[in-house]
């Protein structure tokens, strides 16, 4: 019987690998493009059309913020498949119909609508974490990891290659097409026994921290999550035009950005299982504090770096501290709560992710606005540093945890 369950919750985790993959590959190879998207729709001044695509693509990740509490509590009385085929499908919808939007405020509205309806990552974690045996959940998370990362390294090459010669509505269709194949595959493949919790047991856990025994260590991956994310993505708004300063405007800036900002992906696509697996051996708390004492040593020298070639070496050094974070999380998280409230938990660490990459980029634009494009780099070393005060910190006042951590 035991090894029937185990059969599944692997046949479960490559078909979520797939639907990652395509989720993260669909999202990416339409954003870089949405500032270009919306000069098409009218004649904006630069400040105008800055605007418009800043909102574009903060809505997204705003409403999202909002409303995945809301999916995670439905999906602990529902199950988790449900909630992926209504991120799947509520998906390729609203992306189809993005490439039909006839101006700026019905991208912005349907951007609104998408990230309202959106979660299947999350919920994938979610579901692969209710099922995984302990031993095995860090390697697990590292190999759902790979599959969101390498669709997010191939969907902007495709995405541009598709937009340069037909045009920027059609990466947008193409998103919705590999939503259905998500749907699709989540629908056939992926298969949940879920028991809800019902009567008396529902009623004691309102609060998706109340069956937590370490809630400090779990608040404090969820804070930790916030932090990464807004450290990961601050460069974004400032990449290209930090790289064409570097090549002193010569060569192909566009091409060179491009690869400059692959190079974490790749890394992070290496060894995320490599660390999931190394953290299911030598504890998730230690790799943790050491992927944030690394990332802070590799984000401080970029403020210093005068060439694109340094800049991608170190780039690509972020990546492998990425892997060693961002699913070690996940990771802590799924040791640390029950069943009955995991969706909610990771539906809390979806919000923060959220708003991490909301916080980041706008953060970092205007440090670079007021100061330099370099000061941003310092910018996130001081965040990767609350970020390890909060973790140590938390793995401190709670010594409980730390031993359950080392032992799982």
């Amino acid at each position: 019987m035991k090894r029937q369950s185990l059969e599944q919750w692997q046949k479960n985790m490559y078909a979520l690998w797939i639907g990652n993959f395509v989720t993260g590959a669909g999202a990416s190879m339409s954003l870089p493009f949405l500032p270009l998207f919306i000069s098409e729709m009218g004649h904006y001044p630069k400040w105008e059309l800055t605007l418009y695509a800043g909102l574009a693509f903060s809505v997204t990740f705003l409403s999202q913020a909002i409303v995945s509490p809301l999916w995670g509590r439905l999906a602990d009385r529902t199950g988790r498949k449900p909630m992926l085929l209504r991120a799947a499908i509520g998906m390729t919808i609203t992306a189809t119909l993005t490439g039909f939007s006839p101006n700026v405020w019905v991208l912005i509205g349907l951007r609104l609508i998408q990230g309202a309806f959106s979660g299947y990552i999350n919920n994938a974690y979610a579901l692969i974490a209710s099922e995984v045996p302990m031993e095995k959940s860090g390697q697990t998370m590292g190999t759902l990891t790979t599959g969101a990362v390498g669709g997010q390294l191939v969907g902007p090459v495709i995405g541009g290659y598709i937009a340069g010669i037909f045009g920027y509505r059609i990466p947008f269709y193409m998103f919705g097409g590999l939503m259905l194949i998500a749907s699709l595959v989540t629908y056939f493949f992926v298969k949940e026994d879920f028991k809800p919790t019902t009567g008396k047991a529902a009623t004691e856990h309102q609060s998706a921290f109340a069956g937590i025994k370490h809630v400090r260590i779990v608040w404090a991956m969820i804070i930790s999550s916030m932090l990464i994310q807004a450290a990961t993505t601050s460069i974004n708004p400032i990449i290209s035009l930090f790289v064409k300063e570097l090549m002193h405007g010569r060569g192909n800036v566009a091409l060179t950005s491009g690869v400059i900002a692959a190079l974490p992906g790749i890394a992070t696509l290496i060894a995320a299982p490599r660390l999931g697996a190394l953290g299911d051996h030598i504890g998730p708390q230690r790799v943790l504090i050491a992927g944030l004492v690394f990332c802070g040593f590799v984000f401080f020298p970029m403020f210093f770096v005068t060439t694109v070639v340094m800049l991608g070496i170190l780039r690509f050094l972020v990546g492998i501290s990425d892997a060693a974070l961002l699913p070690v999380t996940q990771t802590v998280m799924t040791l640390n709560t029950p069943d009955d409230a995991v969706s909610r938990i990771f539906s809390y660490n979806q919000s923060s992710q959220a708003i991490g990459s909301v916080v980041g980029p706008m953060l970092a634009s205007g440090v670079a606005g007021v100061l330099d494009y370099r000061y941003v780099f310092l910018m996130t070393t001081l965040l990767v540093i609350i970020n390890l005060v909060v973790v140590m910190w938390a793995y401190r006042t709670d010594h409980g945890s730390t031993t359950s951590s080392e032992q799982a």
